[in-house]
């Protein structure tokens, strides 16, 4: 399905800004695969229409790259003309004088996409890009955009101290995947259950919900676009995988354990088969691409040896849980029973991975938004020998924390969960140093039942306290009320008005 651009108006402003500035403007523009890089360059573009040359780099051979490069220039300089076949400037340095020599007095968006591709087949180009920029480019009324999906590559190129381009560029903007909160305006005609389902599957990739037809349901979206071999989401993993290693079988393996709970380098070791020695360098290498995180608790101080390796691409996540192990059914066309398997776990998926990350954000943005008695600096889960907590919001200065409990389930929750988290694992979570305010929060699918509410009142009349903390109050939330809150708190920063 085709959607009209929808979000990212934080960005276009950042856009918008760079080019009323008089002066010329570098933005590194980077985000994984999919993300929709590609969508907001053009976009900006459609809605500005300002003097701008898009041009997006291939895979070819440096001769091509720079061939095609040379004919968008000619092409954009002579607008009533075509580029000859074989036209092409001789080095990247005319290429790019011819540039400077456009953005000489009316101003020019210049947006060089998949910029990684030419890294890849001409390394030393960034180098050359350093010096186009120092004696020649910063001196023009360019606006120089370079995008690109190899993460890896992009922080290296220009983030990192020693690359040649660091500290050239004048903004960076790590496009990030869209959040829950926006999964209303895309998917308006989805309920707030089916919602969360598309979010635990794919994640927040525009080009992936792209794929999903709101008019019929979750399941028919799993059988089309998961259950169906030689598909492009099939493919999608190794793709992925592939833009930061070259040999994936052991980093797959690693995945694969992750996604079915092996979270401790112990655990992980044992379900993949490969010897304690190596997951720590495979896991190095996935959390630097962005696929894997160690979390620690967040009620830790220092370093913790408490640390769980997450999978945080949901798409990944999904993948590697459910239809890795299926691709000789996949390749028969049995379909019936893949989502047998899917519906009859997707429940406990959900509960322990999405709808706990959901709750945890849902804390993040409340509280900012001053809705919560506490302002936490950090949100995250607590765990210990003896307890763990699902979502834990702190701020040491302040000495306030906020203990959360998440449920996922078809019926009402009852009193025994918040009762259990109030009277147990309190006192087991919160720290031994300092004496600390408390907030509880509970989060439950399908609401909670009336012993739930009436012990929510409890806590709120008379405040209970512990050997070193006493607890200001207890909110209990359900999802509707959730769904409602994170539209509006996701959506709030968008709906500034943009002036093109």
């Amino acid at each position: 399905m085709d959607f009209e651009f929808i979000g990212r108006q934080h960005e276009l402003r950042r856009f918008n800004d760079l080019w009323s500035r008089n002066s010329a403007q570098f933005l590194v523009l980077y985000g994984r695969r999919r993300v929709g890089k590609t969508a907001l360059l053009v976009e900006w573009i459609r809605r500005s229409r300002n003097r701008a040359l898009y041009w997006v780099a291939s895979p070819t051979s440096a001769a091509a790259q720079l061939r095609a490069f040379s004919q968008a220039i000619y092409n954009f300089s002579h607008p009533d003309t075509v580029a000859p076949e074989h036209f092409t400037y001789a080095t990247w340095r005319q290429a790019f004088d011819e540039v400077a020599l456009l953005a000489q007095v009316h101003r020019l968006a210049l947006f060089i996409d998949e910029f990684t591709f030419l890294l890849e087949v001409n390394p030393g180009i960034a180098g050359e890009l350093q010096n186009f920029w120092d004696h020649s480019l910063s001196h023009s009324n360019l606006f120089l955009c370079l995008s690109g999906s190899h993460l890896g590559m992009m922080k290296r190129e220009f983030l990192s101290y020693q690359a040649p381009l660091y500290g050239r560029a004048s903004s960076q903007i790590y496009l990030k995947p869209f959040f829950f909160g926006q999964t209303k305006l895309f998917f308006p005609k989805y309920s707030a259950v089916d919602r969360v389902a598309i979010y635990s599957i794919f994640g927040g990739i525009p080009a992936y919900w792209a794929r999903i037809d709101q008019t019929k349901s979750v399941s028919h979206a799993i059988k089309t676009e998961l259950l169906t071999a030689n598909n492009l989401m099939q493919a999608e993993p190794r793709l992925l995988l592939q833009d930061f290693i070259s040999e994936p079988h052991n980093y797959i393996s690693i995945l694969s354990a992750i996604a079915n709970g092996a979270h401790t380098i112990k655990a992980i070791s044992q379900e993949s088969g490969l010897p304690n020695v190596n997951p720590p360098k495979y896991l190095g290498v996935l959390t630097e691409a962005g696929f894997v995180e160690r979390r620690v608790p967040v009620t830790s101080t220092g370093i913790s040896r408490e640390g769980r390796y997450h999978i945080t691409d949901p798409y990944l996540r999904f993948y590697y849980r459910f239809l890795a192990g299926r691709q000789e059914q996949l390749a028969f066309g049995i379909q019936e029973q893949g989502l047998a398997e899917i519906t009859r776990h997707m429940i406990d998926f959900i509960g322990t991975y999405t709808w706990e990350e959901i709750c945890r954000e849902w804390v993040l943005r409340a509280g900012a938004a001053g809705s919560l008695p506490y302002l936490p600096d950090k949100v995250g889960s607590a765990w210990n020998a003896r307890a763990q907590v699902d979502v834990v919001g702190i701020n040491s200065m302040e000495k306030t924390i906020i203990l959360g409990e998440c449920k996922w389930t078809m019926n009402p929750t009852d009193r025994k969960v918040m009762f259990e988290l109030v009277e147990e694992k309190a006192a087991l979570i919160i720290p031994a140093v300092g004496n600390w305010k408390v907030y509880f929060l509970g989060f439950s699918r399908s609401g909670w039942t009336s012993g739930a509410m009436l012990y929510q009142d409890e806590i709120n009349k008379k405040p209970l306290s512990g050997a070193n903390w006493v607890s200001t109050g207890m909110q209990l939330i359900d999802l509707e009320r959730l769904d409602a809150d994170m539209a509006e708190l996701t959506n709030r920063v968008e709906n500034y008005e943009i002036t093109f």
